[in-house]
């Protein structure tokens, strides 16, 4: 049998009128919006469900909302799937240890709410991060060690999702030196709209302060692996899966490898949850001519009534 992965998005994959068929059709669906409300103080509904595309992106807000949108999928989905294996892009990784029973869907919820104002108070005046797309790998560690090199400022590559789309993360004078350097090479650099440079070491604050949170959940060994961000490996312990999600605040989101890993485990079949179908794209991207490869998406109450069993 085919090996089934779980896929949740993370920021980025926002859209208006998210989780709301499935809220409205579900009363247990409603519940957990208005829980995520109770805990992060937020209108949080009222923002995904009418709210402007700048509301819709602030990241206190959009944390626990597409938190509790891909949780709700997962735990609509559940009876229909056996899933081999989890990954989680960035914030998506929360919902994954979720779904592999590493943290109660209520301790998520609370992680998130907190992470998401941690993220948002954490960005400095003139910190940010851009995507780099149509250039290799090489070519962009590259740029990132001259930019590096020419203003003495910092930067890394935080994400990489697919052998050509890079996002890069740090201080604005090497973002805006990367990005002409990005040009110089027939690439393109595109500013993203977040309110710091996430996946950095410039998180450390803010990432010392979730540590302190995490280490007061009840973590539980997963019922499947789920592939870590910072590592692009599965933990089987409970202490293991706290280490490795204590290093992704700060560590760059190694989407790339995951992937690859996952392939190597034996995942052929992936099943993304969440509201548009952007981990999807990037699993057509990073294995591309594998035999045997399907990707799917169900971002809605339709999409998971069409799954079939696993």
């Amino acid at each position: 049998m085919t090996s089934l992965c779980l896929l949740f998005p993370g920021q980025g994959s926002q859209e208006s009128n998210m989780g709301r068929e499935l809220a409205e059709a579900r009363p247990s669906a409603n519940e957990l919006w208005l829980f995520a409300e109770r805990e992060s103080g937020l209108p949080l509904r009222e923002i995904y469900w009418g709210g402007s595309e700048t509301d819709m992106a602030q990241t206190q807000a959009l944390q626990p909302a597409l938190s509790v949108v891909n949780l709700n999928l997962w735990l609509e989905a559940k009876p229909r799937l056996a899933p081999a294996a989890a990954a989680g892009h960035s914030l998506g990784e929360f919902a994954a240890l979720a779904a592999a029973g590493v943290l109660s869907v209520e301790e998520t919820v609370r992680a998130v709410v907190l992470r998401g104002k941690l993220m948002s108070q954490a960005g400095a005046p003139g910190q940010g991060m851009a995507a780099v797309v149509k250039l290799a790998q090489a070519d962009v560690e590259e740029i990132v060690k001259r930019a590096l090199s020419d203003t003495g400022k910092e930067l890394r590559i935080a994400n990489y999702n697919s052998p050509a789309q890079f996002v890069l993360s740090g201080e604005g004078p090497a973002l805006e030196r990367a990005a002409e350097l990005v040009k110089e090479r027939k690439g393109r650099a595109i500013p993203l709209a977040v309110s710091g440079a996430f996946h950095s070491p410039l998180m450390a604050e803010a990432s010392a302060e979730f540590t302190r949170l995490l280490g007061k959940l009840h973590w539980s060994a997963p019922a499947f692996p789920v592939y870590h961000n910072a590592t692009a490996l599965p933990e089987p312990s409970a202490d293991g899966a706290r280490a490795a999600v204590e290093r992704q605040m700060t560590s760059s989101v190694l989407w790339v490898q995951t992937m690859a890993n996952l392939r190597d485990a034996g995942c052929r079949t992936f099943l993304e949850l969440g509201p548009k179908s952007v981990l999807g794209k990037l699993a057509k991207a990073n294995l591309e001519g594998l035999d045997g490869l399907e990707i799917h998406s169900a971002a809605d109450l339709a999409g998971i009534e069409a799954l079939g069993q696993a």
